[in-house]
């Protein structure tokens, strides 16, 4: 299936916590080629489908997005063959791309045979990218780690070729095993195996240690992936995407400033009055996040974890 096409190469990562619809059309707006939603389970979507329907409301009242976002992906998660597929049939109006999650290492999602702990089931990985081809005429993709340790870092490798064969449109890797975390250092030079291991028509994505619009064209340059992911290095600063934009043209950019910074935060907190399902404690979280690297940035945070309103992370964030 064909992808949509993509007015950049830098996309924004599906976070828990942080990729909620606000600050995912602030990234699009910014210059993110594609913005995924935070991992969404199947059970859920099929169980509050249900609910909704009866009071003749759509899913978009669970899963919130904006057309100012597209294209834009949802993330899917889970292992039930029957709810993958009714799950995918439930969301796909919506969504230009459905991803399936295979890197999650969180033990809550790996304990039920979930995100980057079915890297070690090739058979059921197999009928699972199957059901999700057969179940819907959007692109699916697939992100996932390396492996669980060390000594298991390659079975990402099976995988792709089992993605490839069944038609899957792009694979982003995470060069990391699920005990690694976010620890350590990001393997790039599997990103570029991967390039390699998979044909053309995949589309690759590289994504970990990515920090700086620097980091962005150096990967693309060293592994020949066609697309970078950026996830922890977004967030806070979602004008890192047309910093790396203008660095992949080869173009000056500037560093972002403090008034910048406080000119996002307050549309991000003006957006969210859009989206109910977004809680407060994330709003905080993600107010949080804006006060790195900057002067007093660490009593600013220490203010922002107090506060109680959006009034207050507004007054204490001038």
């Amino acid at each position: 299936m064909k992808l949509p096409k993509f007015k950049s190469q830098a996309f924004f990562a599906p976070m828990a916590g942080i990729s909620d619809p606000a600050f995912r059309t602030l990234c699009a707006e910014m210059g993110a080629g594609l913005v995924v939603t935070e991992l969404t389970s199947i059970n859920a979507i099929v169980a509050k489908e249900k609910i909704l329907k009866k009071d003749g409301k759509k899913i978009s009242e669970f899963i919130e997005f904006s057309e100012k976002e597209r294209p834009i992906s949802i993330q899917l998660f889970g292992s039930d063959i029957k709810l993958l597929s009714k799950s995918a049939q439930i969301v796909e109006p919506y969504f230009d791309i459905i991803d399936y999650n295979m890197g999650c290492p969180a033990p809550h999602i790996t304990n039920q045979m979930a995100g980057a702990a079915l890297l070690q089931k090739p058979d059921l990985t197999k009928k699972i990218f199957t059901t999700l081809i057969n179940a819907v005429d959007k692109p699916i993709t697939l992100k996932m780690r390396t492996g669980v340790n060390n000594s298991d870092c390659y079975l990402w490798k099976p995988v792709a070729k089992i993605a490839e064969d069944c038609g899957i449109s792009m694979i982003t890797l995470h060069p990391r095993t699920i005990k690694q975390g976010y620890s350590g250092k990001a393997d790039w030079n599997m990103i570029k195996e991967l390039r390699s291991v998979v044909n053309e028509q995949v589309k690759v994505v590289g994504n970990g240690d990515i920090t700086k619009p620097e980091d962005a064209k150096k990967m693309i340059e060293q592994t020949g992936c066609n697309y970078i992911m950026i996830g922890r290095g977004a967030m806070g600063n979602p004008q890192i995407f047309s910093q790396i934009n203008s660095e992949m043209r080869s173009e000056r950019w500037s560093e972002t400033t403090f008034e910048e910074k406080k000119k996002t935060l307050h549309k991000y907190l003006e957006l969210t009055k859009k989206y109910p399902t977004i809680k407060f404690a994330s709003i905080r979280t993600q107010a949080m996040q804006f006060t790195k690297g900057i002067k007093g940035g660490k009593e600013l945070r220490n203010k922002i974890a107090r506060a109680q309103t959006m009034q207050e992370i507004k007054e204490k964030f001038k």
